[in-house]
């Protein structure tokens, strides 16, 4: 079974005529990438191919990333977060509706970060999830420690980027919460909210 990928295309008109372009072309073009939903392992690997892309052809000129995600992978967002703090280019985060979980965690690392005026940054703790969860009380107590070692490394990027003391992450983190644009400024979740891009 067959599946619809929806591409947006760009007609221009050159000096050959009309040519249609793939909109993510035209994006990369002027160094910006998306995170659009789920934080996983192949939205993750399409930006890490762009970032490194762009840092070859200008190792200096910042990149724009735009981020409306519900968060997901903690792995796979480290990668990218790994990624995002090893290229010399810097890396422009912007929130367009939400960033949340470890979507968040990439925009808050950011070296600058904007909001539109009606997105949100939500932080919380790791979550468990999936297949994998029972077993024997030794895996059980296995997965529980990766767990806290995963929580202690997202709190610690966290208070990095933020100036935030690690104490008042966890304490912001053991639920789910949410900020504004303007209350994410405050926090220095972000650095200014805009309302042009």
């Amino acid at each position: 079974m067959s599946t619809f990928s929806y591409s947006p295309q760009i007609t221009q008109e050159t000096a050959l005529g009309l040519e249609r372009f793939d909109m993510r072309d035209e994006m990369l073009a002027c160094r910006e990438l998306e995170l659009c939903g789920p934080v996983d392992a192949e939205s993750v690997a399409d930006i890490i191919r762009g970032l490194r892309h762009l840092q070859k052809a200008d190792p200096a000129t910042p990149i724009t990333l735009f981020i409306n995600s519900p968060g997901g992978e903690v792995q796979s967002g480290l990668a990218l977060y790994d990624v995002m703090s090893a290229i010399s280019c810097p890396v422009r985060t912007v929130c367009l509706g939400l960033a949340a979980s470890m979507a968040a965690l990439l925009f808050i690392a950011g070296d600058t970060r904007a909001m539109l005026p009606h997105s949100r940054v939500m932080i919380h703790d790791p979550l468990i999830g999936g297949a994998g969860v029972g077993g024997s009380a030794l895996s059980v107590k296995a997965r529980a420690d990766d767990l806290m070692r995963i929580r202690d490394i997202t709190a610690q990027v966290i208070a990095e980027h933020t100036g935030m003391p690690l104490e008042r992450v966890f304490e912001l983190t053991a639920r789910d919460t949410y900020f504004e644009a303007e209350e994410a400024v405050a926090a220095h979740l972000a650095d200014r909210v805009i309302r042009e891009l």
